[in-house]
């Protein structure tokens, strides 16, 4: 008899959740381990790393993580199950759960989650649904308890215009072991190269300039292409690149940051 072929998928988006048990390489062990035992042939693996959420294009109904992309454009007939250490990898909005749904769908494919092993996307007695949302509701409070207890102090950061947490913009990282972010080499051109074609070409879409950005050897840091989210994401953060630090509401501050050399030239 034919195994069961799955893809598995891995995620983590904050330094604490490495600490609380959910590395990239312990949710892998333990998806390696679930396949084993239930005879599943573990196709392939997927991650995103250093992604908090996913950011909703509702436009074109797309997920700005580039591993969950790559993974959900592999998917066809003969993916039976998306397996996950727990459905909050793969989703905690309504709006993300909706989308990676659908795909499934399109393909018949269900998730299967270590933590709880029997939840599927297709269930319809009602005691397992009611169960797996409350589960899931938990999940939510979880977090955001957590959160309310972190943005106090952030906000307070950010008033100063320290960096206050969160993914480090397009052509920034964050200095080791520190707060601080600092202008990385390696990604500062890709910056340069988005305003530059923005401004000389105003009505060139998202998509186009991703191409541009293909076509001239840029890639992400985890070497896959740039999509039009991630080209968004650089336009938004016109006010970060010329000094300016904005931050859940704090807006308008001077940043701690270094500007980046020539960019207000760019736009």
């Amino acid at each position: 008899m034919e195994n069961t072929r799955v893809f598995g998928y891995v995620r983590v988006s904050t330094t604490g959740q490495v600490k609380e048990g959910f590395s990239l390489e312990q949710q892998k062990e333990e998806i390696v381990a679930f396949c084993k035992e239930n005879g599943y042939e573990l196709v392939k693996m997927y991650e995103d790393a250093g992604i908090s959420g996913a950011k909703v294009d509702e436009d074109d109904m797309s997920i700005d993580r580039p591993g969950l992309q790559d993974m959900l454009a592999d998917l066809n007939e003969e993916i039976k199950y998306i397996v996950v250490l727990t459905t909050s990898r793969l989703w905690r909005a309504d709006m993300v759960k909706a989308i990676i749904q659908r795909d499934l769908r399109k393909v018949g494919a269900d998730v299967r989650a270590v933590d709880r092993p029997n939840c599927s996307i297709y269930e319809r007695d009602p005691t397992s649904v009611l169960i797996n949302g409350m589960m899931e509701l938990l999940d939510l409070y979880e977090r955001l308890e957590i959160a309310k207890r972190l943005r106090r102090g952030r906000r307070a950061k950010a008033a100063k215009g320290g960096y206050a947490g969160g993914n480090a913009p397009i052509g920034y990282r964050r200095k080791r072991h520190t707060r601080k972010l600092m202008i990385d080499p390696e990604k500062v051109d890709v910056v340069k190269h988005v305003f530059r074609l923005k401004k000389k070409h105003r009505r060139m879409t998202l998509d186009e300039i991703a191409t541009s950005l293909h076509k001239a050897g840029y890639t992400t840091i985890t070497g896959r292409k740039y999509h039009r989210a991630q080209v968004k994401r650089i336009l938004d953060n016109r006010d970060f690149y010329t000094g300016k630090y904005v931050y859940d509401g704090v807006s308008g501050v001077d940043g701690q940051h270094e500007i980046i050399e020539g960019i207000g030239e760019l736009m």
